[in-house]
């Protein structure tokens, strides 16, 4: 079926059956009642139906060759993508026709042979109807969420307005303090309500020397991963089995409550020492890593926890959470499910780590960074193959800052974007400058790292072809690295940017392979051309010279899929040697050169090193 001819407006469905009979006869049925219609005699062409174009509604006949209908119910319930699609089961009168088991695969109504026609097209269009209303429940939910988080900070003020009015609305009064100070999904305490709750805290404290109070702040680990995948009706019955598993931690006179997203807070009043919010942190932490039962969903969770100490010298409330908060981001970074416990020199990093971001926008803005080239050696010529491009950030009053203290920064504000074309651009034009140099070697390479964050743009491939085209080098030497991150995300948009660079010549690189998750199955999926083994495991052949670690295996996987191998970090001779003797391609490291400016360059090429 020619899919570019299908009505967009009209309800499309999927017929799997392997009796052409019966697929003409309700073809012709559901066709003359304005409907799409595709069919599919078995299995193999329902996949691919499917995968082309997404049906609104399944008939699937229960008896059918090699794979039976209900386990084709069970892989389309299995699938994310068609996980929702409602499937109506088409059995003869006097088939063996299990409907428990139908209907426990996924099935959501049956309709026997022969056809009655309007029965037929009764339980279609009442399929139809309900797929359509809970499509739109699942909009009108985003837009309340989005809504409800778009005024949270204007209610503040309108709740002090409505304190003041008259004593004829003191009920509506109280019932719109309640919807405002309350979470609607949890029913828990919001963000008002706790807010004032600590500063009453706060205000105790400051009045009776022996009341002491601690602050928990918990965010959800891998939330963001279980909504995106599973939905978020999925996502809303796992934050309220959550804020009911805290609740089960604690006793009455403390306050939970739900900041947020998957933001929740907890206040301990009374309390003798620091050591009571740890053992209700730890208490937590065990009984979030129990499996989450959802009505659908078995999932697990867990948290990271930020603990700040209710001092009494805190001016606002707001600064004790914030304090929390900043316990929590260090307890994330310690490799999550854990919990930290805030200390002053915390608030004064996080201040200059606010102090570097505002910086690196003042660098990108002035163009303040510069790249320096390492050069790649080739192990079967001794000589130079090419060089890698690093960033480094000429700062105006801390000199020359190196990449593993900025790029994290830039990556997680997202300058890491413009500073990585930039990056492109300056080593695109240095080596077009270097091909016309008489002594330079043929041909020379240029390797330029890709931030995950880059493929995110739908204009990438564009603007490295306006770079290529700008530049006028030959894209054949040019060289992207790439982290496992881009390729672990799988996705056809990555796939079709990968295969459009590869059609124009241009080498993809995996680096830092071994350090992720080198899946050998994602390696066959995408075109690339070498892996990257990392400085970490040429080190360690040095240590452990019998069988030289995984730097073995790594070269023997890169040259079984028709890929070059490229050793980081080499620095000794015998590393060299050992390289060589297990046919490694390629190699950079101090052995050869430290990456060096672009001045440098043409000196190093002239002198013709060769090792």
């Amino acid at each position: 079926m020619n899919y570019e001819h299908l009505d967009p407006n009209k309800k499309d469905i999927l017929i799997i059956d392997d009796m052409a009979d019966n697929l003409r006869v309700l073809s012709s049925i559901l066709t003359r009642e304005g409907y799409n219609v595709r069919k599919a005699l078995n299995w193999q062409m329902a996949l691919t139906a499917t995968q082309t174009v997404l049906p609104d509604l399944i008939l699937l006949d229960i008896m059918m060759p090699e794979v039976d209908g209900y386990e084709i119910c069970q892989t389309f319930k299995a699938w994310e993508l068609t996980a929702d699609i409602p499937v109506i089961f088409i059995s003869a009168l006097d088939d063996v026709f299990d409907k428990v088991k139908a209907f426990k695969m996924g099935g959501v109504d049956y309709i026997t042979k022969p056809f009655e026609f309007q029965e037929v097209i009764v339980r279609v269009q009442n399929q139809l109807a309900l797929r359509s209303a809970r499509l739109e429940i699942l909009k009108l939910n985003v837009e309340l969420e989005h809504r409800v988080k778009e005024r949270t900070g204007e209610l503040e003020k309108a709740l002090q307005k409505l304190q003041k009015e008259i004593n004829s609305r003191q009920k509506l009064q109280s019932q719109l303090l309640e919807i405002a100070l309350h979470d609607s999904l949890t029913g828990l305490p919001n963000r008002v309500l706790f807010i004032r709750r600590l500063e009453n805290a706060l205000n105790r404290a400051k009045q009776e020397s022996s009341y002491q109070f601690a602050l928990l702040f918990l965010d959800c680990d891998r939330f963001k991963v279980i909504n995106d995948s599973l939905g978020h009706l999925v996502g809303d019955e796992l934050l309220i089995a959550i804020a009911r598993r805290l609740q089960a931690c604690l006793t009455p006179i403390h306050t939970l409550a739900r900041l947020g997203g998957d933001e929740f807070a907890i206040l301990l009043e009374n309390i003798t020492d620091i050591n009571i919010a740890i053992q209700v942190a730890e208490r937590i932490l065990q009984q979030l890593s129990l499996a989450f039962k959802l009505s659908r969903y078995e999932v697990f969770m867990n948290a990271s926890i930020g603990i700040s100490w209710g001092n009494k010298d805190y001016d606002r409330p707001e600064y004790l959470l914030r304090d929390a908060d900043t316990a929590m981001y260090r307890a994330k970074a310690q490799g999550r499910a854990k919990y930290h416990v805030f200390n002053p020199a915390m608030h004064q990093e996080a201040i200059q780590l606010l102090e570097l971001e505002n910086d690196l926008r003042r660098a990108v803005e002035r163009q303040e960074f510069l790249v320096y080239y390492q050069p790649i050696v080739s192990l079967t010529t001794g000589r130079i193959s090419g060089f890698e491009a690093l960033v480094r950030w000429q700062h105006p009053i801390r000199g020359l800052v190196a990449p593993t203290e900025f790029i994290p920064v830039a990556e997680e504000t997202g300058l890491i974007n413009a500073i990585n074309t930039w990056v492109l651009q300056s080593a695109c034009h240095q080596l077009s400058i270097w091909q016309h140099y008489p002594l330079t070697p043929e041909p020379l390479t240029i390797s330029v790292n890709l931030s995950a964050r880059l493929f995110s743009q739908p204009n990438l491939v564009d603007q490295i072809d306006q770079i290529i085209y700008e530049s006028k080098i030959n894209p054949a030497y040019l060289e992207l690295e790439i982290t496992e991150s881009v390729i672990m995300e799988n996705t056809n948009a990555i796939k079709i940017i990968l295969q459009k660079l590869k059609q124009r010549k241009i080498k993809l690189i995996m680096d830092d392979f071994g350090t992720g998750y080198s899946s050998l199955s994602y390696l066959h999926s995408f075109p690339l051309n070498a892996l990257k083994i990392d400085k970490s495991f040429v080190k360690r052949m040095q240590e452990n010279k019998e069988n030289m670690g995984l730097v073995p295996a790594m070269i023997g996987i890169a040259n079984s899929m028709g890929m070059s191998a490229i050793a980081e970090g080499v620095e000794t001779q015998e590393q060299l040697a050992q390289l060589r003797s297990l046919n490694c391609n390629f190699a950079q490291g101090y052995l050869f050169s430290k990456p060096i400016e672009q001045q440098l360059v043409i000196k190093l090429l002239a002198a013709a090193p060769q090792w």
